[in-house]
């Protein structure tokens, strides 16, 4: 009997839950009952099913990806990103731009006080911009006008903090060597005073100086010149004059007489940002603006002189050859 059902002459073996109440159904005839429900698709009406008459929801192509909400980046994740593009755009304003700087003593006193930040404008030497008489800049050390002045030790945290923010120009550096003054002479310009109380002259024009720190004199205890200003340089003094090693203390260094390099200068002092009581723009005296002031100015009525002396003497020599020849014919 064993033999017989092995293959296949025996009674088939029944399933439970087969049709009709049946205990069981051949064995064999689950795969072809899977196959023709595969085939029929999912279960309907049609089927004998009961259903709620809602349809279940369909991909409708590409617009499926268009219904799923992108995921927002977290703020850690965007916070690194935003602290650099601000440290590029803080550099690139400091390279081009603008820069703070400290004032570090008080030779600019009173237009200046010592521990004032000021804004330096940087941006318009890049486009041929020179240094103008009036203006207050910041240039580099010449050289020997600080001297060896001693580097302060503020601690490797103070220090750190320090050189971060002189990178992007919020602090001065500690190992730059910069001063600021006034610009009283540029390139081409003759400069002199005698002592005592008398003015500072430029080109023959005295200068009216209420900028000066009160009960100081116009050139201190230090006369200088007449001095030729060289082309490219410039000649500068500090409002404080009795406390300023200015160009008047430096004119037997060098052949240029004391003069800064125009290539020194990193930009002008604009306006002073901090501290907020003082917030104030530093403009250019009206006395450099007096008619005759410019070397240029000083040199042009005898150069309209000559012109127009030129044509009246060409004019006057050929109405004396018309009158030889007239008396000789």
């Amino acid at each position: 009997m064993a033999v017989g059902a092995r293959s296949g002459h025996g009674e088939p073996e029944k399933r439970p839950g087969g049709p009709d109440g049946a205990p069981g159904s051949p064995r064999g005839d689950a795969p072809d009952e899977a196959m023709s429900q595969a085939e029929a698709g999912p279960a309907g009406p049609e089927n004998g099913e009961v259903t709620s008459g809602e349809e279940p929801p369909r991909a409708s192509g590409r617009g499926a990806n268009n219904m799923v909400p992108k995921k927002q980046r977290s703020f850690w994740k965007e916070l690194p990103i935003l602290v650099g593009i601000a440290l590029v755009l803080a550099l690139i304003i400091k390279t081009f731009l603008v820069q703070a700087f400290s004032i570090p003593s008080e030779s600019m006193q009173n237009t200046l006080q010592r521990g004032d930040r000021v804004l330096v404008d940087k941006l318009t030497p890049w486009f041929g911009s020179k240094p103008e008489r009036g203006e207050v800049v910041v240039f580099h050390d010449p050289g020997g006008w600080l001297g060896e002045t001693p580097q302060q030790d503020n601690g490797p945290i103070a220090g750190g903090l320090q050189k971060v923010l002189s990178f992007i120009g919020l602090m001065p550096s500690a190992e730059e060597k910069d001063l600021i003054k006034r610009v009283i002479a540029t390139g081409g310009d003759t400069v002199e005073c005698k002592g005592n109380n008398d003015p500072v002259v430029v080109n023959g024009k005295p200068l009216n100086e209420p900028y000066i720190f009160p009960g100081n004199t116009p050139c201190g205890d230090k006369p200088f010149g007449p001095i030729k200003v060289p082309k490219g340089r410039i000649w500068v003094m500090g409002d404080h004059r009795q406390d300023s090693l200015d160009s008047r203390y430096h004119q037997e260094l060098d052949k240029y007489q004391g003069t800064v390099s125009e290539d020194e200068v990193v930009g002008r002092a604009i306006v002073v940002a901090w501290p907020l009581n003082r917030w104030s723009t530093l403009p250019v005296p009206d006395t450099f603006d007096q008619p005759g002031l410019s070397a240029a100015a000083a040199a042009a009525p005898p150069a309209l002189g000559l012109a127009g002396a030129v044509p009246l003497v060409l004019w006057r020599r050929r109405r004396i050859t018309v009158r030889k020849a007239a008396q000789k014919g």
